[in-house]
């Protein structure tokens, strides 16, 4: 199936590695060209040889509304204009309520939903001026499955809402806005494959518990899924929530982390 993303023009937040990196890669296999951004000039230097023809990476840290500006700017420079919006770059700082500081909380709320709302903000001229625009936002099911982290899961629900809400705000505009919602995703360097090879007991445990199948998704599931709702072929989407975790998403008597 051709999706139609040819030619089109991408930005990826924290797009040097996991989800945001094999986002990218599906991307540029499918013919487009692609912007990632990541605060680690060496991680991003590494990614963008590794991506190869058609990548361009520019260092901003997410959470500084400015560099991400100037990001976006960049990217759109590079290419000529954006149609694809990736708002992927996340994560978590400090722990569950008890253990964590209210300026914690404000930062997971920056490197989460803050950032996706900003990148947003700072693409909708050159989104606006393309016939195929289309924003990702990279959200969880952690979004309204409790999670190890329960600033995490708040701002990831902040995500969830943030795509429904652009949605209407935008599609007069012609903008799509969606969100995809990974489950337990096992990549190198991740905190799944981290378990794997440290707690090989815990790590059978929580597969045989919390996926049917049996196996944690893989970061191609992920990305297909990606190309597919941000592409012309899936112009049908607008302001949902893509689900793409192996049945994880289902009722359990324990939070989902071991």
């Amino acid at each position: 199936m051709d999706l139609g993303l040819k030619g089109l023009r991408a930005l990826v937040t924290g797009g040097t590695r996991g989800i945001g990196l094999a986002i990218a890669r599906a991307l540029l296999r499918e013919g487009a060209r692609v912007s990632v951004c990541a605060r680690d000039g060496e991680r991003l230097a590494k990614a963008v040889a590794e991506l190869g023809p058609g990548a361009h990476g520019t260092v901003a840290d997410v959470t500084d509304p400015g560099r991400l500006t100037a990001a976006v700017e960049a990217a759109a420079a590079e290419f000529g204009g954006l149609d694809l919006v990736v708002a992927n770059a996340g994560g978590s700082v400090g722990g569950d309520l008890a253990e964590s500081t209210a300026a914690e909380w404000t930062e997971t709320f920056a490197l989460n939903a803050g950032h996706a709302a900003q990148a947003v903000r700072a693409a909708l001229p050159h989104l606006e001026a393309s016939p195929a625009a289309s924003v990702l936002v990279v959200a969880s099911i952690s979004g309204w499955k409790p999670g190890s982290r329960t600033s995490y899961s708040i701002a990831k629900a902040a995500e969830i809402q943030l795509a429904r809400s652009l949605a209407e705000e935008l599609a007069p505009r012609g903008i799509r806005v969606n969100a995809l919602s990974p489950g337990s995703v096992e990549f190198e360097g991740g905190r799944w494959g981290r378990l794997r090879e440290e707690q090989p007991a815990a790590y059978a445990e929580f597969a045989r518990f919390q996926l049917p199948s049996g196996r944690l998704v893989e970061l191609d599931e992920v990305a297909d899924a990606a190309c597919f709702v941000l592409s012309p072929r899936g112009s049908g989407f607008n302001g949902a929530n893509i689900c793409v975790d192996g049945g994880q998403d289902r009722p359990t008597d324990r939070r989902f982390y071991p």
